[in-house]
């Protein structure tokens, strides 16, 4: 499993547990819009952002979190890009 892979699954993982308890994880695409499709209001992406930040040792800015942490495959190049 590459780098990218487990960061994605982690991400998902995350995700599923957090904020869609017993949602089948086949339903959480990683282009899915996160905030559009009502998974991640504004509270639980900021909690979002303090595990990636926390799990990742990084920083993440205020325009990072607003645009990039909307959908799976953003998030992880995000991480991928500040590793």
């Amino acid at each position: 499993m590459s780098d990218r892979d487990e960061i994605r699954d982690r991400i998902r993982t995350y995700l599923l547990q957090e904020f869609l308890p017993g949602e089948d994880p086949a339903n959480l695409k990683d282009d899915m819009p996160l905030t559009r499709s009502g998974i991640l209001d504004s509270i639980s992406k900021l909690n979002l952002v303090k595990f990636v930040e926390e799990t990742y040792e990084i920083s993440v800015e205020a325009n990072e979190a607003s645009f990039e942490f909307d959908r799976i495959e953003d998030i992880v190049a995000l991480i991928e890009g500040k590793q």
